[in-house]
């Protein structure tokens, strides 16, 4: 009995102390583009999935990783089951469980985040420095490091194919430095296709410079990819190329952005997962009442069997 009680204790304090996640961390990072030329604006495009696109700065002045840079950022992310946080599945719960994805030839698709996302419909991954144009990622999110100064993008690419894949709608260009020439940096391989590995540190002080080899065989890339080591490397798959960056190396005009916010407006992601799964913040509480009643029941029954045996 003292255990069942010490049960339903349990289930109350959770209940009571459960913390409260919000849309986007405001606790990290702060709205809008970076001041200066440390750290790194980090810019979220829902493109087709609608809603407010999202920019903020990640003030961190040491070295990071674009999972660093994203999270560092405020923002709330979802990998995969099979890749952990190597793949991007999620970003501030879009697209969620129970959103029908319209996915072209596969009717009302539904992202459970389990393996890698179809390459119809999944969060491509971008980056830029300041005053260039964006260009997609050749490698994964955790074995890249950020640009210094610049940008990171995440859009959500929808029904498109490796050429169309749609660039973040808001320009990498910090305000007050339109009149700067761009100055792109290329991206240095990482040491092995491990997912978890990083890239090779910079020979000079004018960052890491591509060995211009690029895979040209395997799946459809999304975000967090990166090159296999080996057919049983265990690695995710590798990128198809895309145009470097030294090939495009103006940023679009800044008066072409659209629409943006820093997420401070943003609905909690933990109550749109409740109404979407028709859960509730009394769950817990009905839980432990329900648990309770037991209880109760279970020591009223025992009692009346003592007092009958007694009789």
């Amino acid at each position: 009995m003292k255990r069942l009680f010490g049960v339903v204790a349990a289930v109350f304090l959770i209940a009571a102390t459960a913390p409260s996640a919000h849309a986007v961390d405001q606790g990290k990072g702060y709205p809008g583009f970076c001041k200066d030329a440390t750290g790194v604006t980090v810019i979220v495009d829902f493109q087709q999935l609608g809603g407010t696109t999202i920019v903020r700065c990640n003030p961190q002045t040491t070295r990071g990783t674009g999972l660093d840079a994203l999270k560092g950022a405020g923002f709330q992310i979802a990998g995969v089951q099979r890749w952990g946080e190597s793949f991007v599945c999620r970003v501030e719960n879009r697209p969620s469980a129970a959103e029908n994805i319209p996915v072209a030839g596969r009717g009302d698709y539904r992202e459970p985040c389990v393996d890698t996302p179809p390459a119809q419909a999944y969060w491509s991954y971008w980056h830029a420095s300041n005053n260039c144009a964006w260009d997609y990622s050749q490698w994964g999110v955790k074995n890249r490091d950020f640009i210094p100064g610049g940008f990171e993008g995440w859009s959500f690419s929808l029904n498109a194919t490796t050429q169309s894949n749609p660039v973040p709608r808001v320009s990498a260009v910090r305000p007050g430095t339109e009149s700067q020439p761009c100055v792109p940096r290329e991206e240095a391989k990482p040491v092995t296709g491990d997912p978890g590995e990083r890239q090779q540190r910079p020979p000079s002080g004018n960052g890491p410079q591509a060995d211009g080899s690029q895979p040209t065989t395997g799946a459809e890339p999304g975000a967090g990819e990166v090159p296999a080591a080996g057919p049983s490397s265990g690695a995710l798959p590798p990128p198809k190329p895309r145009p470097s960056a030294s090939a495009r190396p103006k940023a679009q005009d800044p008066s072409m952005n659209v629409a943006f916010t820093g997420g401070e407006n943003a609905e909690d992601v933990n109550a749109v997962i409740e109404r979407e799964s028709g859960a509730s913040d009394w769950a817990p509480w009905a839980a432990g009442a329900a648990v309770l009643a037991l209880c109760v029941a279970g020591f009223l029954v025992a009692r009346r069997r003592k007092r009958a045996q007694g009789a």
